[in-house]
């Protein structure tokens, strides 16, 4: 877990990567100091990618009115700021880019997530693969045109473009969590007769063409990962092997890195059967059988699991979310608890005993 890893021309320090997290705390898109803190902590704290939680491409793409954007100059200024901290503490600056699609304009978790329309603080104008509500309740998003299609392509482009331009040395492609892109993959979300649904193929058109405008702005030496729901937990949902035909054909055209291999968030009915390392079964899966680097992800906790997992090739990276909010620290913790040898401390700590 301790040894460097490398893709493209970026090297990481360790295998550890923060999982992207809403923190639901900006203000028009803007990241302020709670971001800066909060990414920064656990850049000294020693993990090896740093990833922002999900980055939105539009206003609408927004899942609350105080989640991050990149659509102006000055979003790109205030998060170029955090990823210059971060690469000073050692780690690699990563950002992930969305859109919530039908999932947006909701309220933010300890108000209930509820969904908001133009009345109570949110807005209307909510697209997706289809017009089908995430559930009882939600809005109704309207299909998108080709055009939309289009303008959002566009969109997701000039969010890379300013992405590159602010230093971050990583993007993730947010292709899970029920959000847009995962919209147009699972059948039970898209029921376009065009050529954006239907068969394979076609429900995998957006992300290929998602993946293609990236790359004409993302450089060729900068790492492209992508996440995914591997599965729907839904009978007639998306599922492992579809994760595994993708991942196999994203490997095959070379654009993508890694596969950060997540599961469900799609639909309300939903069955998953959580326990510490849930999902790691699915990296594992992918690894092998797609033969493409993965990050595991999900309750990870402990350093034995975390090790466990990389020395038995379950997967490439791990990635942290509950972990490294209760702890900034834990990587520095961990390399103490396994008796790691040659760890690449911040420098801060590189003759401390505090561990």
């Amino acid at each position: 877990m301790f040894r460097p890893i490398r893709f493209r021309s970026v090297e990481a320090r360790n295998r550890i990567m923060l999982s992207p997290m809403c923190q639901y705390s900006g203000q028009e898109g803007l990241s302020n100091d709670w971001h800066f803190v909060h990414l920064g902590a656990r850049a000294a704290g020693g993990a090896g990618w740093v990833f922002t939680e999900a980055v939105h491409i539009e206003p609408r793409g927004r899942i609350t009115p105080h989640c991050l954007g990149l659509w102006n100059d000055e979003q790109r200024d205030r998060l170029a700021r955090i990823a210059r901290f971060v690469s000073d503490q050692g780690a690699v600056p990563g950002i992930q880019l969305g859109h919530a699609g039908r999932k947006a304009s909701v309220g933010r978790p300890w108000e209930g997530s509820h969904p908001l329309r133009a009345d109570t603080g949110g807005w209307e104008d909510l697209v997706s693969a289809s017009a089908l509500p995430y559930a009882a309740q939600w809005q109704v998003p309207a299909a998108m045109t080709h055009n939309q299609i289009g303008e959002s392509l566009e969109s997701l482009k000039t969010a890379t473009r300013r992405a590159r331009q602010a230093g971050f040395r990583a993007l993730e492609l947010h292709g899970a969590h029920g959000y847009l892109i995962h919209q147009f993959l699972s059948p039970l979300s898209n029921q376009r007769t065009d050529e954006y649904g239907g068969t394979f193929e076609n429900r995998i058109r957006f992300l290929q063409e998602s993946i293609a405008v990236v790359r004409e702005e993302w450089p060729d030496d900068l790492p492209l990962f992508l996440r995914l729901s591997c599965t729907d937990w839904v009978e007639g949902g998306w599922t492992l092997d579809d994760t595994v035909q993708l991942a196999t054909l994203l490997r095959f055209q070379g654009d993508v890195d890694l596969i950060d291999c997540s599961s469900g968030g799609n639909d309300p009915r939903q069955q998953i059967p959580i326990h510490p390392g849930y999902q790691v079964p699915l990296a594992q899966a992918v690894r092998s059988r797609a033969d493409i680097p993965t990050g595991a992800v999900g309750l990870i906790h402990s350093p034995d699991l975390a090790e466990s997992i990389i020395a038995n090739g379950q997967a490439d990276l791990v990635i942290l979310g509950r972990a490294l909010l209760s702890d900034p620290a834990w990587p520095l913790r961990a390399a103490a608890t396994l008796k790691a040898e040659n760890v690449a401390w911040p420098k801060q700590y590189e003759r401390s005993n505090i561990f």
